[in-house]
């Protein structure tokens, strides 16, 4: 192990992860305001909200994100009214296409954990609100989706960080990223271990700093988990 040549490769791998992070923080965000009209589609009755709803979440669910990547990136581009409408100058830019994959691709999870995470709320405060004369506009605002918040936490945690490993794809459509440093590195210098292993541990960072935020934001959402502060003894 070279830890001299890991030191020389790192500020490269550092302006990859930068990307990686955008990548992931872009998705994750863009992905969340999709998934919460989707989510409460799937939840209706109505069949023409809860059909194309399903649909989504389950082609998205059910395809390899590499697929979908290629889909947009390669695809949409065959199409001469995509090459001519004013969304090709971001259609064409393989970060941005790579952004709409990755967006699309955690709306369809994240919509199915908030509709778990919606059924798992308690009917008896959903009546209790109603007992209260509230409407359904505030019991959903008041009481379901705070609700659903904190029961759908750990999953999605869980879904931020198939994500962030997600983003390791985007290099196979030239996006430079972590991943993507590192191949280069490795295509370059034909050193494997090296520049692989240094990527896996920024990975690892990453993976780390993610847990920490959701556990804080976790513990700031169930105050009924903390623990009690100790009083010493009078």
């Amino acid at each position: 192990m070279d830890f001299a040549f890991i030191a020389s490769i790192l500020p490269r791998l550092f302006d990859g992860a930068l990307v990686t992070l955008m990548l992931l923080g872009l998705s994750v965000c863009a992905g969340l305001v999709f998934a919460v009209p989707i989510g409460l589609a799937r939840l209706s009755w109505n069949p023409l909200l809860w059909l194309p709803a399903y649909a989504y979440i389950f082609f998205f669910r059910g395809t390899p994100l590499l697929v979908q990547i290629f889909l947009i990136y390669y695809g949409l581009g065959q199409f001469e009214a995509v090459r001519a409408s004013l969304l090709w100058p971001v259609l064409r830019e393989a970060f941005w296409c790579a952004v709409i994959a990755l967006t699309l691709n955690t709306a369809g999870y994240t919509a199915e954990i908030l509709r778990g995470a919606i059924q798992a709320v308690p009917r008896g405060e959903i009546e209790a609100a109603r007992a209260l004369g509230m409407s359904r506009g505030m019991i959903l605002r008041r009481i379901i989706l705070p609700k659903a918040v904190r029961l759908g936490l750990p999953a999605y945690q869980n879904e931020v960080i198939f994500m962030l490993k997600g983003t390791a794809l985007v290099f196979t459509i030239t996006v430079v990223d972590l991943m993507g440093a590192a191949n280069l590195v490795r295509a370059r210098t034909f050193r494997v271990y090296e520049p692989l292993l240094a990527a896996a541990t920024i990975y690892l960072a990453i993976t780390f700093v993610l847990t920490r935020v959701f556990a804080f934001v976790e513990h700031r959402l169930h105050p009924d988990r903390r623990r009690p502060a100790s009083t010493s003894p009078s």
